[in-house]
C-alpha cells in the first residue's frame, strides 16, 4: 500500500467527522499532565494540490476568513507547498489559544469539503512541545497530533533532531508516540492501525 493510499484511507472508507477536532483542547490538558507537552500555537491542514480557478477561489476565501479574525496574533494564515508536492494551509495562534486554532483547522477543512474538495483533504496537524524535557542540542521535544481526514482518527508523531526529523536519518521517537497513544485513549479516537501512523517530516506548523 502506498503513502497516498494510507492518507486517503482507500482500503476502508470511513465517513469523515470533523467535529472530532474539537476534542483536542481537552486532550491537550491530558497531554500536559501525562508527558509535559504544551501547545505551540501552530497547526496546519494538508491537502493534495489542485490547480484551477475554482480551487484558488476557495483557498482565497478561507485565507480571507481566517486572516480577518481580530483575535489573531502573529503572522497571517500562510499557504505552503512542501517538497512532496502537497499543500499546507498553516495557522498560528497564541500557545494558550488552542480552541481558536482548532476552530481555524475545522473551518479550513469544512470550507474545502463544502466546495467539493473533500477528496483532496489528507490530514491536519497540531503542534506541541516539551521545553523542559529537552531534546538533542537543547532543542525542545516536538510532537504533532495528526488527524486523518479520511479515517476520522488521530495519531501522535514525534520527530527527532531539530524538530523536523531531518539531518540524522529522519528518526522518530516511537516510545514517546506509544506513551501518548496510551495517555490520550480516553480523549481522542486513536488510529489503531499503526501502519497508518505515517511520518509527516517537515510538516509546516509542527
Amino acid at each position: 500500500m502506498g503513502l497516498l493510499d494510507i492518507l486517503l484511507g482507500r482500503t476502508r472508507p470511513v465517513a469523515p467527522d470533523l467535529d472530532r477536532l474539537f476534542g483536542l483542547p481537552s486532550a491537550a490538558v491530558t497531554l500536559q499532565a501525562a508527558a509535559g507537552f504544551t501547545p505551540t500555537g501552530r497547526g496546519s491542514v494538508c491537502f493534495a494540490t489542485v490547480e484551477g480557478p475554482a480551487f484558488d477561489d476557495v483557498r482565497k476565501e478561507v485565507q480571507a476568513l481566517l486572516d480577518a479574525d481580530a483575535e489573531r496574533t502573529g503572522p497571517p494564515v500562510e499557504l505552503v507547498r512542501d517538497e512532496y508536492g502537497y499543500s499546507w494551509l498553516v495557522s498560528r495562534r497564541g500557545p494558550e489559544d488552542l480552541p481558536a486554532l482548532v476552530g481555524d483547522l475545522h473551518a479550513v477543512n469544512s470550507a474545502l469539503e463544502a466546495s467539493g474538495f473533500g477528496p483532496q483533504l489528507l490530514c491536519s496537524v497540531v503542534g506541541f512541545e516539551d521545553v523542559e524535557g529537552g531534546g538533542r542540542d537543547g532543542d525542545p521535544r516536538r510532537l504533532g497530533l495528526v488527524y486523518l481526514y479520511k479515517r476520522g482518527t488521530f495519531f501522535p508523531f514525534s520527530p527527532l533532531t531539530g524538530g523536523d526529523g531531518r539531518g540524522d536519518g529522519q528518526r522518530r521517537d516511537s516510545a514517546l508516540e506509544l506513551q501518548v497513544r496510551a495517555a490520550l485513549a480516553g480523549d481522542l479516537r486513536i488510529e489503531q492501525d499503526l501502519s497508518r501512523w505515517f511520518p509527516v517530516w517537515g510538516a509546516p506548523g509542527l
